[in-house]
């Protein structure tokens, strides 16, 4: 089984850094939108309208996916000062039960992001002129990563694997 489980691992570690590539690419995008609204503003004298609309747009498509891959690398805020404190027994039932109410989480936000997205995208946002429910895409990919990184977490310990946190190097 632990065979396996590195494998998956090893799949979703490159799934992750896509997502990191993909958002460093909205990022770009929302760098040039945001250089193109202050030259319209203060060159032209004459601020393009849709600039606004599409940056909010671009920040959820970076934030929300790599707020996904934080939970699988554990670089997001974490309290452990009170888990650390903790009999190792202890610890690993608290360990498992956070990444259990990730998994729930992540499952919340897909579903209720896949609601709101097909509520929505009969609808056109203004200015931009794509549908609404794209404003909660970013929401349906950021809870489907959040929860298959916490499985693959829990996997990992049903394993006997170290969690990714504690990976030295970037190695197993």
């Amino acid at each position: 089984m632990s065979r396996a489980v590195s494998t998956l691992s090893v799949a979703l570690d490159r799934l992750a850094r896509l997502v990191i590539l993909l958002a460093g690419a909205a990022l770009v995008a929302l760098l040039l939108i945001t250089g193109w609204m202050v030259f319209g503003r203060y060159v032209l004298n004459d601020t393009p309208t849709w600039v606004e609309r599409a940056a909010l747009l671009a920040i959820l498509f970076v934030a929300l996916p790599v707020a996904a891959v934080g939970v699988r690398e554990r670089f997001h805020m974490a309290v452990e000062i009170v888990v650390a404190a903790l009999p190792s027994p202890v610890r690993h039932g608290v360990g498992i039960v956070v990444e259990l109410l990730m998994l729930g989480f992540g499952i919340v936000m897909l579903a209720w992001g896949d609601m709101l997205a097909t509520l929505m995208w009969g609808f056109r946002m203004p200015l931009l002129g794509v549908p609404q429910g794209m404003q909660f895409v970013p929401l349906v990919i950021c809870g489907g990563l959040t929860a298959l990184f916490a499985a693959e977490h829990l996997l990992r310990r049903a394993a006997g694997l170290p969690p990714l946190g504690e990976r030295r190097g970037g190695q197993e």
